[in-house]
């Protein structure tokens, strides 16, 4: 049985911040832009040409820090592991290094192109202001975006840690529930009771033992199979589940326990309330970014079942979803009276490893 990837248990480093990621990207050009328009607006004194002075400070600066975004995407994993003082001292020596080649080449250029950059400060002077503005502004970035990047981080292990709490309170109520079945087939059935034995020790060793937030989706349907097996034991034929997921990507991951409380209930609270018992039905769907999981039960007719522990499961997995996912995946409920049907939808994110 599939196992939650390493990657999910690894502590994501966040000594610099993600270079490559669009979002930061996008706040290195706004802070330089801001700084091209602080420099024009203190150093502008010819009325008319602010817009060009505003011009070539910006061609400037941006150039600059698109350049240093590019050298710091490719060298943050190496800047990373040399350690968090290291990284980022070394971080700046290389943007200030890069800032220096910049205004030399800006100068040398303006000497060789006077018609298209005009730079009115001497060599020694030009090279100096450049040095000491940039070395403050960098300064000031970097701390923002690291306290930045700290804060999805804090985030992020927080919701790992919220996520962790609420599986640990699903997993006993799991765990008593097949061992109260265990227990009613030890009166009625003891070879049954000695296969259950066996499928909940599967069940133990394949699912309660993981401490991956996720799983596979091939590895959650077979913990519901076998939690399947022994309520069918205890109910036989009253029991029939219907598994309609052949479209599904198996190495999707899905956060652990999600479909094996859903037919839990849809057993306890639907089928062992039916006389004649019922068939559950467990379809899935797929597109290219979602993955949509229902699962439908008859219910008796003017039943009215234990709401605690089925709204328990469904409040714990709206949370798990919600932390894992965000507004990207919702868990929906419809009682037709004569159906429950609980449908799942999160975003499809495949276990390549």
């Amino acid at each position: 049985m599939s196992a939650t990837p390493e990657s999910e248990n690894k502590e994501p480093q966040a000594y610099l911040p993600d270079f490559c990621a669009a979002s930061t990207v996008f706040i290195v050009v706004l802070i330089a832009e801001l700084v091209a328009i602080l420099l024009t607006l203190t150093a502008h004194d010819t009325p008319g040409l602010f817009l060009v002075e505003l011009a070539r400070n910006s061609l400037f600066i941006l150039w600059l820090a698109m350049l240093s975004s590019v050298v710091m995407c490719l060298f943050r994993d190496r800047l990373e592991s040399a350690g968090k003082t290291r990284a980022f001292v070394l971080s700046f020596l290389i943007l200030e290094l890069l800032c220096l080649i910049l205004a030399e080449l800006s100068y040398q250029l303006s000497l060789f192109f006077p018609d298209f950059i005009t730079i009115h400060d001497s060599h020694f002077f030009f090279i100096l202001r450049t040095v000491a503005i940039s070395s403050i502004v960098i300064a000031l970035a970097m701390r923002y975006l690291y306290i930045s990047s700290e804060w999805r981080r804090s985030i992020a292990l927080e919701a790992q840690a919220r996520i962790r709490a609420l599986q640990a309170l699903i997993r006993p109520h799991f765990l008593f529930n097949s061992m109260n079945t265990i227990a009613a087939l030890t009166r009625t059935d003891p070879k049954q009771a000695e296969e259950a034995v066996e499928d909940l020790s599967d069940l133990i060793r394949a699912n309660l033992g993981v401490s991956g937030d996720r799983t596979t989706l091939k590895a959650e349907l077979e913990v519901a199979a076998i939690y399947q097996r022994i309520e069918k034991l205890r109910l036989g034929d009253r029991l029939s589940v219907r598994w309609d997921v052949a479209q599904l990507p198996m190495r999707a991951l899905i956060p652990s326990l999600t479909i094996q409380p859903l037919l839990e209930n849809a057993i306890y609270h639907g089928i062992e309330l039916l006389p004649a018992g019922g068939e559950v039905i467990v379809t899935g769907m797929c597109d290219d970014k979602f993955i949509d999981i229902t699962i439908s039960n008859p219910m008796a007719e003017g039943a009215k079942c234990a709401k605690g522990g089925s709204q328990m499961a469904l409040a714990n997995i709206r949370q798990r979803f919600e932390l894992a996912y965000g507004s990207r995946a919702a868990v929906k409920v419809e009682d037709s009276g004569s159906a429950y049907t609980v449908k799942l939808r999160f975003p499809l994110d495949e276990n390549i490893a």
